[in-house]
């Protein structure tokens, strides 16, 4: 077993975050505590504008909870560390943009780390299941989350199944973004995230928060919030020198600089 369990890499704007822990980069509560503390220091990092999360080899991204930890003694209801379960689930105030790349096998809590961010891109191998049923436990944050992000009856039959879906299903279902060869996958999540880091942080901060609050709102009353500028990102925006940037660099036929103030 490694003794560094997530590997970072920085490079401009963007964070890589690689699950390495042999043999399926299963998450114990250790490896969760190191992820909450990596990604709020990437949430508070004003330098860092994406991050990428994925798994180390071919075969895995995360199967979730380390059940052999488990059985020697890590308690199902320990100390995840900052964010919860793998970090990112439960991290408040994360308002810029998260891409996860699944290189293999992602189910039970590697799933529901996936689903906690923006946008998924994964291998054309890869495979999908939420198989805590069958050890009679429920997967409490997909539960939460699976039922809003594809068709009901789909998420539901996961959920009381466990039956395991292939990539291109997972497409289908708009449960991922985008399939990629496996050769190919991180050279094309990058790209992503080089597109996504040339952007406007001071948007994006705004667009995560207002869909974050909004999702239980009436929608007038989101629409009042936004345009009261009751949504602290939405203030900061619209007081911002980003904000002016925009139309200055369409009026001076350029391309924007966003600074991010």
């Amino acid at each position: 077993m490694t003794d560094n369990p997530v590997r970072t890499r920085r490079e401009g704007a963007i964070l890589e975050v690689t699950l390495d822990r042999p043999k399926a980069n299963a998450i114990d509560l250790k490896t969760s505590r190191i992820l909450g503390d990596v990604f709020t220091d990437f949430r508070d990092d004003l330098d860092l504008r994406v991050a990428i999360v994925t798994g180390a080899g071919e075969k895995f991204f995360c199967p979730g909870w380390d059940l052999k930890a488990a059985s020697e003694g890590d308690a199902v209801d320990g100390d995840y560390g900052k964010g919860g379960f793998g970090g990112l689930q439960e991290l408040r105030g994360l308002n810029k943009p998260v891409i996860v790349a699944v290189n293999g096998i992602c189910c039970g809590g590697g799933l529901e780390l996936a689903l906690s961010a923006d946008i998924i891109m994964a291998a054309d191998h890869a495979t999908f299941a939420l198989p805590e049923i069958r050890s009679g436990t429920v997967a409490d944050a997909a539960t939460v989350k699976l039922p809003k992000r594809i068709p009901y009856h789909i998420a539901m039959e996961m959920l009381f199944t466990g039956r395991w879906i292939e990539a291109e299903e997972a497409a289908r279902w708009g449960m991922v973004n985008s399939l990629h060869p496996a050769a190919d996958l991180m050279a094309d999540v990058w790209k992503k995230a080089e597109l996504l880091a040339a952007g406007p942080p001071l948007v994006y901060a705004a667009i995560k928060e207002i869909v974050r609050e909004a999702e239980d709102m009436k929608f007038q009353d989101a629409m009042n919030r936004i345009t009261k500028s009751q949504f602290p990102t939405v203030e900061t925006l619209y007081r911002s020198e980003d904000q002016l940037e925009g139309p200055r660099a369409f009026t001076e036929k350029r391309d924007p600089v966003w600074k991010g103030r």
